[in-house]
Order: structure tokens, then sequence, then C-alpha cells
């Protein structure tokens, strides 16, 4: 086997925030697969000012030692590279649409969604839609704009349209919550969406690959809630922030999430599910959803997260192993789609 030049795509054209969470789960991929022999592996920082690096690694000192450079030149040095596939790692709205654009522009085979798909499924109340309109349960909602008022009486919950990590999300219970919830959801959006409070049952994650011109689904992933202390997850369940600023996994310990049981009654019914939501939004390689379950056992979209950062505890891998899929191997999947 030929030995596959590969690319990280680092950082983000938005915020220090992406910038650090781009970068936790591309050192991450990194680690996993350094010195394997079938693969090169080069890396591509983009920070908020949007200027380009090339550093060896993702140390913050190489990471300083490399010259910052401007598009026109980035991209030069990218073709002189003669990348064989980018692994986007970018998590920001630019990240996941602009960069894998100019990817597609320059005829750069990238692992993952197009940068249409991902435009859409950032944006929680168009996913939603699409994936009703396939016949997908999803929770009543409305999409505000600053100013409007919303009509759904409590229990909702309030999300900003197209942030993730849980950020600016809140459960209200009563109307006088409604000023507090909506403006703390503004500050990551500029729409918001006041969703129906599904009565929780579980909470689950599912994966779906490509494999030999077929979907699989994976093995579900259940996020510690219940009914009455934790009805829904919060971005503390999901990250940290050290003392030095960066950014650690929180969700990864096997007591805030876990693998179901294949045995389990919801795995069929939410696998089939997710299929569906996979093909409705025209993924490609891979997808990921979340699924609230009601008392009653039905599953109900929330949303998308189109994102396999090769990393060992990141969701896909995580099912895949439990699959029986090593990380090599789903690697390999990604790299030859049919």
């Amino acid at each position: 086997m030929s030995r596959w030049h590969i690319l990280h795509l680092v950082g983000s054209a938005e915020n220090d925030f992406y910038t650090s969470l781009s970068r936790l789960y591309a050192q991450e991929s990194l680690t996993a697969f350094a010195d394997h022999p079938n693969y090169k592996f080069s890396i591509a920082y983009v920070t908020p000012d949007r200027l380009w690096r090339f550093p060896p690694s993702l140390t913050q000192e190489d990471i300083a030692n490399s010259p910052p450079l401007l598009i026109t030149e980035a991209i030069a040095y990218l073709m002189s590279l003669k990348i064989d596939f980018v692994l986007p790692q970018m998590f920001c709205l630019p990240g996941m649409t602009q960069y894998r654009s100019l990817l597609d522009l320059l005829k750069i085979p990238y692992i993952g969604n197009n940068p249409e798909t991902m435009a859409i499924t950032a944006h929680k109340a168009k996913a939603k839609a699409i994936v009703a309109s396939a016949g997908v349960k999803v929770p009543f909602s409305e999409l505000l704009r600053l100013g409007d008022i919303p009509t759904l009486l409590p229990p909702v919950v309030i999300k900003p349209a197209n942030a993730d990590n849980s950020l600016g999300v809140t459960l209200v219970r009563d109307v006088a919550e409604y000023e507090i919830a909506l403006t703390n959801a503004f500050n990551y959006s500029q729409e918001v969406l006041v969703e129906e409070y599904i009565e929780l049952g579980r909470e689950v994650r599912c994966g779906v690959i490509v494999k030999d011109g077929s979907l699989l689904a994976l093995p579900l992933e259940e996020y510690l809630v219940n009914p009455q202390d934790k009805p829904i997850r919060s971005y503390a369940d999901k990250l940290k922030q050290t003392d030095d600023g960066d950014l650690i996994l929180t969700a990864k310990d096997n007591i805030k999430a876990w693998i179901v049981s294949s045995d389990d009654p919801i795995t069929t019914t939410v696998q089939a599910v997710a299929k569906q939501c996979h093909q409705a939004l025209g993924c490609r390689h891979y997808s990921l959803f979340d699924f609230r379950i009601d008392p009653q056992g039905q599953p109900w979209f929330l949303e998308a997260g189109l994102y396999c950062s090769f990393a060992p505890k990141s969701v896909i891998p995580t099912m895949a192993k439990v699959a029986g899929i090593s990380l090599d191997e789903l690697l390999l999947i990604m790299l030859n789609p049919r």
C-alpha cells in the first residue's frame, strides 16, 4: 500500500475558543497515528486573523515559530505539499464551509461532508426541517431573531440556532425565565430556537459510516441525564478549560457517557432513524446525530454534529471500536469511499 500524505486542517477563522477546541482534537488524532508507516501527516493551522501557519507540531512553541502566511502564500505552499487527503479539524462555521469550499476549488480531497451539508446542519432549524420532511420526529420549535417574542409556553429549551457544545442552552420552565435565557442564547447566535421540551426518557447519539457502499449504523452512545436534576446536557458535561487556558474533554470517562448494549431495544430503532437522517441531509463518509428518547421510547431528532477527528476518544471512533472497527481501519474506510 502506498503511503498517504494527510493534512490536518486545524484552528479557527472565528475565535480563540474554536481554535483551542480544534487543537485539542487534532493533537489527539496526531498522537494516535504517530509513526504510523502508512501515513505522513502535515499541519495547516489557521488563526482568527485568517493567517495560515504550517507548524511541524501543535505545540505552542512550534506554532509561534511558524511564519504566518496570507491565503495566497498559503495556497501556494499547500499545493507544493502534494496532499492526498485533508482531515478537516476546524469547528467554526467558516472552517466547516469556506475552508472546505477552498479545498473543493483546489481539487484537494478531504474526509467528511461537503460545505453545503455542513452549512445546513450547523443551523439547527434547517437541519430539523429537512429530517422532518423525511418523516423523522422533531420537537416543535420557533425561530426567533432579536426583538421577537416567543409564543411557545414552557417547558421549552432555548438554544442558539448555530452553536455547539451546549453553549447558550437553557431549559425554561416558567415564562419569567424567558428574558435571561434568550439573552444568553443571543450571545452566541443572531437566531435562537425556542423548542418544545420533550420529556426525558433517555438521550443518545448515533453515528453512521459509509462502508463498502452501504450505510452502517454504529453502536449508540448514551448520556448521563435524568428527569429530576439533570434534564438536559450542559457545556460543563462536554468540555472544561484548564488553568493554562487549554480545553479538555469531560464526556469521555464512561460516567457522563457510555456505549449502549447492542441488545438494548432502543438500538435498532435509533439506528434506523439515524440512517434516515444521513440520507435526508445528503451526508457522505460519516454522520452523527443526537436523539431525545421520550418515556414511550420514541426517538426525537435534536441535532447533527458532523465531525470526526479520528482521535481515539472522539465519538465515532469510540462507537466503531465497539463494533469491531479499529481506528486504523476506520480511517482506511474513509480514505477508500465507495
